[in-house]
């Protein structure tokens, strides 16, 4: 069996790692585990570990991934799920992104930045556009179930009809997913209701929703079953 080596952002995205993408890829000969990014080392007491803070942090953490990862690009790979909102302006390819004529072309600029600094064949970088929550948004009926509130329905359903995606849901403060989605449903919390919406949605709904992630979970699946 394979393995995948992703760093994640937070408690959601380790979730959905464990109770989504986990499943999904063992049957591929996949095994994939979740690191928390750690953002501040303790030397006597627990890291501080969750959220973005700097390019420098996330560099840490991946080299670690690398370093855990064993010699060679057969066995293992290292990838990535952070959020492309509010990614800190340190980030490789951040501040050279070409003017807004395509979302998926700037952050691809970005992530192949990433590949670029890092080096190595082993790293996947992926970026989510815009935030995790945005994969919430790929079906219009789940949501609502979730929180238990079916009569907010209509307003959630009108912002997944007003996109041409889920992953289209902006970077403007405001407007990201989650800003969307705590105002319809203000006791929404990222770690409890994210995980079980995606979940109860589906990964195969998902990724038909979002392109960009669906690109991302491809490669991941032909390296499983590359020689």
């Amino acid at each position: 069996m394979k393995r995948a080596l992703i760093l994640v952002e937070g408690q959601t995205e380790e979730r959905f790692v464990k109770d989504v993408l986990g499943p999904h890829l063992a049957p591929l000969q996949l095994h994939i585990t979740p690191t928390l990014l750690t953002t501040k080392v303790v030397k006597n007491g627990p890291n501080f570990k969750g959220g973005v803070t700097s390019f420098e942090k996330f560099g840490s953490g991946l080299r670690r991934l690398l370093g855990g990862a064993g010699a060679g690009t057969g066995g293992a790979i290292v990838t990535m799920m952070l959020d492309y909102y509010r990614l800190p302006d340190d980030f490789p390819g951040m501040s050279s992104r070409p003017v807004p004529v395509d979302l998926f072309t700037r952050v691809g600029h970005v992530e192949s930045a990433l590949a670029n600094h890092f080096h190595d064949g082993r790293f996947l970088p992926f970026l989510a556009l815009h935030e995790f929550e945005a994969w919430v948004f790929s079906c219009p009926n789940t949501l609502p179930g979730v929180m238990a509130e079916p009569s907010r329905q209509p307003q959630f359903a009108a912002i997944c009809r007003g996109v041409l995606t889920p992953e289209h849901i902006n970077e403007l403060p405001g407007h990201n997913p989650a800003a969307r989605i705590q105002a319809i449903f203000p006791t929404y919390r990222k770690t409890l209701h994210g995980p079980t919406a995606t979940q109860r949605i589906g990964l195969q709904l998902i990724r038909d929703r979002c392109p960009h992630f669906n690109r991302w979970l491809a490669k991941l699946e032909a390296f499983a079953s590359s020689v």
